[in-house]
C-alpha cells in the first residue's frame, strides 16, 4: 500500500477510536509518527531508523502504535506531513533529517500537547527536542584505517551537504588518516542530495578516477559501495553495514542504532518524566557501531581500530584533539585541548589534509 495512502486511512481510523467513550479507548496504544527523508529500502540512514521504530515497537508492546511516511522532501510537505502526525493524534513525532527542523519548530508551537524530537538539528523548545549520534567517533577510526592501508594516499568522500554533521565526519575521518599517515588527502565531491543514487555513483566513480584507492560517504545509498566493489576499491560504508553490496571491498561501517533511544524516550514521555534536552550520544552509549571487519584489514591496524574504540568508550581520547588547523593553516583548537560540543555543533571549515574546497570558501 502507498505510505501515504496508508497514513491517511490510519489517521482516519484513530479519529473513530478518539471519538469513542474513555471508557472504550482507554486501552488505546499512545500515537507515534516518524517521518523520513529517503525511503527504508535495506541500508542506510532511513533504514536504521526504521530498525530503531521496530524495535522500540517491540520492547513497548501494546503501549504504542508507529506510523510512518518515507521519502518525505525536506520542504512544505515535510510541513504537512509533521503537521497531519500531530493532528490525527500522535503523542510524539519523530523527525529524521536536518532540513525539518525549522518546521519542526513551526509546528511544536501550535500543538503544545504533542512531543516533538527532531534528528541532528540544534533548535529546541518546550516540547521539542534534538537527538543526533557521534558518528564522527567511528569516522576518525574509519580514516585510520584508511591511512594504514591506502596505496594512492588519496582518500576519496561522497558528501551530500555541507552542514556541520557532514564536515565532522570528513574532517574526523581526515584526522584520523592522517594520525597514522600525514601524506594522505582527503577530496570531497558533494551531490547536493541526502538520496541520489545516481549522482552518488558518478561521485564515487569520479574520485576513483582521480585515483582514490579507498572511499566512503555521507549520502544515504549503497551506491559508493558498489561503485567501490564495481572497481576494486575499498569502501567504509555509513549508517548501516552494507557488505552484501560489497562483500569483497567493504573494509567497515560506521553504523547507528537508535533502538534504545527510541524505547527509552517513549518511555518517559508516557510517564510523564520527558524533558526537553539534548542528547548526543556515541560508542559509549550505543548509539553508533562498528560493523564486523573485513579479513583485508591487517591484524594489527585491526588492534589499532579495536584500541581506538576502546578509549572512545572509556573516555581516554576525542577525535577533536588539538591541535587542529584548517585549510588555511589558521589554529581552531590549541594543542592538547579538546573541542567543545558548542564548536563541533558550529563546524564550518576543513582540517588541514582535506584538498577540496566548501561551496562558499574562495
Amino acid at each position: 500500500m502507498n505510505p501515504r495512502r496508508q497514513f491517511i486511512l490510519s489517521g482516519t481510523a484513530l479519529a473513530l477510536a478518539l471519538s469513542l467513550p474513555l471508557s472504550a479507548s482507554a486501552a488505546q496504544p499512545a500515537q507515534l509518527g516518524f517521518v523520513y527523508v529517503s525511503p527504508i529500502g535495506d541500508a542506510g540512514w532511513t533504514f536504521q531508523h526504521d530498525q530503531g521504530r521496530k524495535e522500540m515497537e517491540k520492547a513497548l508492546g501494546d503501549k504504542v502504535s508507529s506510523r510512518y511516511v518515507e521519502s518525505v522532501a525536506e520542504g512544505a510537505d515535510a510541513e504537512r506531513v509533521i503537521r497531519e502526525f500531530a493532528a490525527s493524534g500522535s503523542k510524539i513525532v519523530f523527525a529524521t533529517s536536518f532540513g525539518y527542523m525549522n518546521y519542526v519548530e513551526r509546528v511544536a508551537r501550535q500543538f503544545p500537547n504533542v512531543t516533538f524530537l527532531h534528528a541532528t538539528g540544534y533548535k529546541s523548545g518546550k516540547n521539542f527536542a534534538n537527538y543526533n549520534a557521534r558518528f564522527y567517533e567511528g569516522r576518525y577510526i574509519n580514516g585510520a584505517i584508511a591511512g594504514k592501508m591506502t596505496k594512492s594516499n588519496i582518500l576519496g568522500y561522497v558528501g551530500a551537504f555541507p552542514i556541520p554533521e557532514v564536515l565532522q565526519g570528513i574532517n574526523a575521518f581526515t584526522l584520523g588518516a592522517r594520525s597514522v599517515n600525514p601524506n594522505v588527502e582527503v577530496r570531497v565531491i558533494w551531490v547536493n542530495s541526502w538520496y541520489d543514487p545516481g549522482k552518488e555513483r558518478e561521485a564515487a566513480m569520479t574520485l576513483i578516477s582521480q585515483g582514490a584507492d579507498m572511499l566512503t560517504h555521507h549520502t544515504d545509498s549503497t551506491a559508493t559501495v558498489q561503485a567501490a566493489e564495481e572497481k576494486n576499491v575499498y569502501s567504509f560504508a555509513y549508517h548501516s553495514d552494507m557488505s552484501k553490496y560489497g562483500p569483497r571491498t567493504q573494509l567497515t561501517a560506521t553504523t547507528h542504532h537508535w533502538g534504545d533511544f527510541y524505547t527509552r524516550t517513549v518511555n518517559a514521555v508516557l510517564a510523564g518524566t520527558w524533558k526537553p534536552e539534548p542528547v548526543w550520544g556515541g560508542f559509549k552509549d550505543g548509539m553508533i557501531g562498528m560493523a564486523p571487519f573485513n579479513p583485508a584489514i591487517p591484524a594489527e591496524v585491526q588492534t589499532l581500530a579495536r584500541d581506538l574504540e576502546r578509549r572512545m568508550k572509556a573516555g581516554s581520547f576525542h577525535p577533536f584533539t588539538g591541535p587542529v588547523l584548517d585549510q588555511a593553516g589558521k589554529e581552531r583548537l590549541a594543542a592538547g585541548a579538546v573541542m567543545e560540543d558548542g564548536a563541533l555543533g558550529k563546524m564550518d571549515y576543513f582540517v588541514q589534509g582535506v584538498t577540496s574546497r566548501l561551496p562558499s570558501a574562495k
